[in-house]
């Protein structure tokens, strides 16, 4: 049988066991085109009133309460876990700046520390964060110059910009390595020197987190970061280097003011570019996207950046190449091919089928681990109907049919 005639058969019986368990056989561009993700939302603009409770002010919405103030001569500070029967989940913007306390506990509700909220606490030695909290915004606990010891949950917490600077904990912990990491959230890279791979383990880096940093020649962000914060590499003067392997958007000032920066290359589920990006940038970089023209050409961006219209641009549609270094990644290369489900070291549609079937429940489809992170084409974590269409399209390219 030629070639053509058994990727056809194959083709329409992939298609038929892909259409019988519900799956879509899409009409493929000939790319492997990644899945996006939709970011989550504050609740800032609802409605609320405001009051004391003789100890405390507070704001009150619908569901919840912010902390606003309290006196800043208070000794310690308690916060209360509800007023009225209402949760406490946050403290506000400046609730608690220059307050004299010298211990503090927060209680487990909330999930928000505010803008500044703690900043210039200078009798504060210790801080437990409660296993709800979420989000500590920028400058909460800066300056706060007595501030040796923070006990984190055992999560990820998003941070921002300088929210622990000049704290002894923030020096302590620099001293023992220069990127910050706690719990999958980097913190702090601005000690850092020359080359910067952050570890693939590693969800989260914080606004600012390189801010700064002349040090610094070149970055690699794992495909966990889902977006690069504002300024995070704000005026990194010396930066010629930087890989986003994940990010589906980069912030206001993300790049802004890396002059040197020649060399970017970007992820193919990337969403939007902020306007201001790479504001103050005057370097001539070549852009590697990891996707096709057209998927770039969908990028939420600013047509007029002089950045962008400057940089000459690379397409490569089969994504950026597998980090060694990464736990999910198998030992052995040798057996690692995209798309590659049931390890005979080519591509073609029975791997198609396999997938299928194995979606399917089948029993009798054995998919190995080895297997089932070679069927995530789209790069998600988890094998699906959308990768078996996309490998079957990919075969179609490399053999001319479509």
């Amino acid at each position: 049988m030629s070639k053509t005639k058994r990727f056809l058969k194959l083709t329409a019986f992939a298609a038929a066991v892909m259409m019988a368990a519900g799956m879509s056989l899409t009409v493929c561009p000939g790319t492997l085109t990644p899945l996006t993700v939709s970011a989550d939302a504050e609740y800032a603009d609802e409605p609320s009133t405001f009051g004391s409770n003789g100890t405390f002010n507070y704001q009150k919405f619908s569901d919840h309460i912010f902390i606003t103030g309290a006196e800043q001569d208070m000794d310690s500070v308690e916060i209360p876990s509800s007023i009225d029967g209402v949760p406490v989940t946050g403290i506000g913007i400046y609730a608690f700046q220059y307050s004299k306390m010298r211990s503090l506990t927060l209680p487990d509700t909330i999930e928000v520390i505010g803008m500044y909220t703690f900043t210039d606490c200078p009798n504060l030695t210790s801080v437990k964060l409660p296993d709800s909290v979420k989000r500590i915004k920028l400058h909460a606990f800066e300056n706060c110059s007595a501030l040796s010891e923070i006990i984190f949950p055992d999560h990820l917490v998003e941070t921002a910009e300088y929210t622990f600077e000049n704290t002894p904990w923030l020096d302590a912990q620099r001293q023992k390595d220069p990127l910050v990491i706690v719990n999958g959230a980097v913190i702090d890279g601005r000690t850092c020197k020359g080359e910067v791979k952050i570890p693939s383990t590693v969800k989260y880096v914080a606004a600012g987190a390189f801010q700064k940093n002349e040090d610094i020649t070149s970055v690699t962000v794992p495909s966990g970061v889902k977006a690069i914060e504002p300024n995070t590499f704000w005026y990194c003067s010396n930066l010629a280097s930087a890989e986003v392997n994940g990010a589906e958007s980069l912030e206001f000032g993300a790049f802004a003011a890396c002059n040197k920066l020649t060399d970017l290359k970007l992820s193919g589920k990337l969403k939007k570019i902020d306007n201001y990006a790479f504001t103050d940038n005057t370097a001539t970089a070549t852009i590697t996207f990891y996707g096709t023209e057209e998927m770039w050409n969908q990028v939420d961006k600013n047509a007029d950046d002089e950045f962008l219209k400057r940089a000459k641009m690379v397409f490569d549609p089969n994504g950026a190449p597998a980090d060694p270094d990464d736990p999910d990644v198998p030992d052995d290369p040798t057996v690692s091919l995209l798309g590659d489900v049931n390890e005979d070291t080519a591509v073609d549609v029975e791997d198609v089928v396999l997938l299928a079937r194995f979606l399917t429940e089948d029993e009798t489809a054995v998919v190995s681990r080895t297997g089932a992170l070679n069927a995530d084409v789209n790069r998600n974590g988890t094998p699906a109907s959308d990768d078996a269409s996309k490998i079957l399209c990919f075969i179609a390219k490399l053999i001319g049919e479509f």
